[in-house]
């Protein structure tokens, strides 16, 4: 599968998901995460459903595929914050929670006029 079609699946899915058939949109995300084990984003995705559908475990383990291939993440780091503290383990939910703050302070160092820091009447 392309790059292309990989996204095209995600976007699928997306939708699938937004419209209630959740069990299409998870079948094309496992299509999308076997074919392209390196897509980042299939991962979030797949994470963030099975969040959503209380689907700890699967949440789990699917935002830590996506954590293994983009560990400096902001968004995957506040996911596993999420997770982690909906399974009740607060210092995993805390890890990650200050890992996503950090990342989002380096992010602002950045890009200081995208977070409007920096801008001055």
């Amino acid at each position: 599968m392309t790059a292309d079609q990989i996204q095209s699946l995600i976007e699928d899915a997306t939708f699938d998901y937004t419209m209630g058939d959740h069990e299409a949109a998870l079948a094309k995300l496992a299509r999308a995460t076997a074919a392209a084990p390196a897509a980042f984003a299939a991962w979030h995705a797949l994470a963030e459903i099975n969040f959503s559908l209380r689907r700890l475990d699967a949440a789990l383990a699917a935002a830590e595929s996506a954590h293994a291939l983009r560990a400096d993440d902001l968004f995957i780091n506040t996911t596993l914050s999420r997770i982690w503290m909906e399974k009740g383990d607060k210092p995993m939910a805390e890890k990650f929670g200050a890992q996503a703050k950090i990342l989002s302070w380096k992010d602002q160092l950045r890009n200081p006029t995208a977070s409007g820091e920096g801008i001055k009447d």
